[in-house]
């Protein structure tokens, strides 16, 4: 009996993993990959989606979801051009942000959207900063947006932002983190 409560325990302790901690990247631009959820609200218009967003310095690929998983639209950009597919058509243009527009009727902040998910100022233009008790950064305010992170995946001071609210001119996005990867 002491044999089988011996084995089970050893069994049960090598089947027990720790999660694995995805830390912010040192450097500004890094590449990532997370899945969650983003909601637009712009005036009268409310939008949300799933969103699958996989981020290099040469590429992005951006998956909005619909409530049981379904690709929506599926957005691209690397060094040549942006492209939009959605599950009839292409559009295509110089930039992701002018797309969304044109095809969906709002826009994600995506050329500094792509640094504040990982709670650092993009390199152009000045940013304000606010931090909490943890050294963590609470506000930032950059091209025109204000931007609250309400929570991170752990306490450190280099922890990913799991909740993102972003405010400007009638506009607000909010962005929820359900898992980052390590990349």
């Amino acid at each position: 009996m002491h044999r089988f409560i011996l084995l089970f325990i050893v069994l049960m302790t090598g089947c027990a993993t720790a999660p694995v901690a995805v830390q912010r990247p040192l450097q500004a631009d890094a590449p990532f990959a997370f899945n969650g959820r983003v909601s637009v609200k712009q005036g009268e218009q409310r939008e949300s989606a799933g969103l699958r967003w996989v981020h290099s310095e040469a590429e992005d690929e951006i998956l909005l979801l619909a409530p049981l998983g379904q690709t929506v639209a599926r957005i691209r950009r690397d060094v040549h051009e942006s492209t939009l597919d959605t599950s009839d058509k292409h559009y295509s243009a110089q930039d992701m942000q002018t797309l969304m527009q044109q095809v969906l009727g709002w826009q994600l902040p995506l050329s500094g959207l792509r640094y504040w998910v990982t709670a650092l100022p993009a390199p152009d233009g000045e940013a304000q900063i606010e931090r909490n008790a943890n050294g963590q950064v609470s506000v930032l305010r950059q091209q025109g947006w204000e931007i609250q992170f309400s929570r991170y995946a752990a306490d450190n001071k280099d922890a990913l932002p799991l909740r993102l609210g972003l405010k400007r001119e009638g506009m607000e996005v909010t962005l929820l983190i359900d898992d980052w990867e390590a990349r």
